[in-house]
């Protein structure tokens, strides 16, 4: 993918899943699961949920637990909502917008790299004036943030 499409690509995703950001605690999964909660208040009963997903009531019930405990599968979930008659609605929601975390990851990476440049030179009796310095580091900064490729996640950070 080009930069110029990523960050567009960047731009769009920021725009839905700032809306979803909104409203996140809603979908936070309750203390008993998704799955238990929409079918104990639909008035089903485990063997009868078993029977629409076709496996054994221990089975169901195992599924239940499984949610629970976080190890459910987005296969079984989603098979489990189909037998609720639900959708499953599935999402990553960043902490914060997708161009804030590429433009603090790139500020970090350029001034890694600047002190690093910055070691080298004061060893050689070099140096530069802060105002140059300052004027490197914003070219370097968008420089990684127009690439926004894997360049910038490959330094440990």
């Amino acid at each position: 993918m080009r930069s110029k499409d990523r960050a567009t690509a960047r731009r769009q995703l920021d725009k839905r899943l700032t809306e979803l950001e909104k409203k996140a605690e809603l979908f936070a999964r309750p203390p008993r699961g998704w799955i238990k909660a929409i079918r104990e208040a639909l008035g089903m009963t485990t063997t009868q949920m078993a029977k629409r997903l076709g496996v054994v009531q221990s089975r169901a019930v195992a599924i239940e637990q499984a949610e629970t405990k976080g190890t459910i599968t987005l296969n079984t979930l989603e098979k489990a909502a189909h037998a609720l008659d639900c959708r499953l609605v599935y999402a990553l929601v960043p902490r914060k917008p997708l161009d804030e975390l590429v433009a603090e990851r790139a500020e970090h990476l350029a001034r890694k790299r600047l002190e690093s440049t910055r070691h080298s030179m004061a060893l050689e009796a070099q140096g530069i004036d802060a105002m140059d310095e300052q004027e490197q580091l914003k070219r370097m900064i968008q420089n990684l943030r127009d690439k926004a490729s894997s360049e910038l996640w490959k330094e440990d950070g």
